[in-house]
């Protein structure tokens, strides 16, 4: 049986919990410390190289005996060129194209995880 629990706020709706969103800003107008705006630049620094190794790592994922193949016959940029260069451009997209060119973020990634550690890329 579903009992209905009154709240002093709106946290329970006829005895479930309803998740909120955590406040981005204080009743003061000021930010919350720890929460960082989507398109500041701390945030962009936060993000490169998780993002350029997961999105190498799909890579990987989606294209294994592509990647096995290109790792044993030394094909591997011919090969996986395309799904390189959309991942590359999802990366610009995501961390900017002026900090994705001034850093080996993804280089450092294609040759960790896609060559396996070698220095193909």
């Amino acid at each position: 049986m579903l009992a209905t629990v009154r709240a002093r706020s709106s946290e329970f709706v006829s005895g479930f919990r309803v998740r909120r969103e955590p406040p981005s800003r204080r009743e003061n107008g000021s930010p919350c410390p720890g929460l960082v705006p989507k398109d500041s630049a701390r945030a962009r620094l936060a993000l490169p190289r998780p993002t350029a190794r997961a999105l190498v790592s799909d890579i990987v994922a989606y294209h294994p005996q592509l990647r096995e193949q290109g790792l044993r016959e030394g094909t591997i940029k011919v090969l996986l060129k395309d799904e390189i260069k959309k991942s590359y451009e999802e990366y610009v997209d995501q961390v900017g194209r002026e900090f994705a060119e001034s850093t080996m973020h993804f280089q450092d990634a294609l040759n960790e995880i896609l060559a396996s550690g070698r220095k193909l890329f």
